[in-house]
């Protein structure tokens, strides 16, 4: 492989950011305001989601954040969980509210993503911060998405006129991040499972971002040379006995021919939650809570 190979440093990216709203924070309670609250519910024992709460929390303590955690039953009701997700909409310290998901089976993910207050929807995903986004107002984004932009931002500066391609349609990650990669004028296409001629259309990306959750899906026959490639896959395989986390990007065969790539781990997952605390500081910007006089 080229050694000249540039991987992008998530982690590095993602404790500037972090520190850069430290600063804000700092700025922001000094100036009478209150702190930030986030508030994190986790329902059941799923260990992946423990370790992803673990690590946002971390993060948010870290950039000064007052952090609330409510853990809940796997067994909780439908009633329980809607009763506190509306207690934490009411409550003036809380500015940000995210339900870690995915949830227990018998639990409904989208009625959860509806009760959340969008002005404290720090996911992105309540349909009426999905609908300012499309329409271009400002919101609360996705994070992953939001993630992926703050870093071709700082990798590129200037997309516009760039042609991105988007592997993907989630809510979560394709279709945000088209939009947002339309906002900053880039020519988007958007390929999916139903696309004809899908190869064509990757090998034009002057940004490649890649979010299917298919292990090493695209190799060096998908990807132009000279592309800046985002790889938001995380997946779990076995290799030689051993279990070993990769993207939905084949990362050795794709790198040397790319501007610039992201590794799995340690590229799109920490900047995601870093703009988890970028979006719970924009929530608090907007919804501007003072500290109570004594």
């Amino acid at each position: 492989m080229n050694v000249s190979v540039n991987v992008i440093d998530g982690r590095q990216l993602a404790e500037h950011l972090v520190e850069e709203m430290a600063e804000e924070v700092k700025a922001r309670t000094a100036q009478g305001y209150q702190t930030p609250g986030l508030a994190v519910v986790l329902v059941g024992e799923n260990p992946a989601s423990a370790i992803y709460v673990r690590n946002k929390i971390r993060t948010a303590e870290k950039a000064g954040l007052h952090c609330v955690v409510i853990k809940l039953d796997a067994s909780c009701s439908q009633q329980a969980l809607d009763e506190v997700v509306i207690e934490l909409n009411e409550r003036d310290d809380i500015d940000g509210i995210l339900v870690q998901l995915p949830l227990p089976a018998h639990l409904s993910e989208e009625r959860i993503i509806n009760l959340i207050s969008p002005e404290k929807d720090v996911d992105g995903f309540h349909p009426m911060n999905v609908g300012r986004l499309s329409t271009g107002q400002a919101t609360l984004v996705p994070c992953t998405p939001l993630g992926c932009l703050e870093i071709l931002k700082r990798e590129i500066g200037d997309l516009s006129g760039m042609h991105a391609v988007v592997i993907g349609r989630s809510n979560i990650v394709g279709k945000p991040m088209a939009s947002l990669l339309l906002q900053a004028n880039c020519t988007v296409s958007v390929v999916h499972s139903k696309s004809v001629d899908a190869a064509s259309l990757c090998r034009q990306a002057d940004i490649l971002v890649v979010a299917v959750g298919v292990p090493e899906l695209v190799d060096r026959h998908l990807v132009k040379p000279g592309a800046v490639v985002l790889d938001v896959g995380i997946n779990a395989i076995e290799q030689d006995g051993k279990r070993k986390l990769v993207g939905d990007v084949n990362f050795a065969d794709v790198a040397d021919i790319c501007q610039a790539i992201t590794p799995v781990p340690g590229g799109i997952g920490p900047m995601t939650i870093a703009c988890l605390i970028k979006n719970t500081l924009a929530a608090a910007k907007q919804r501007g809570v003072k500290q109570p006089v004594v």
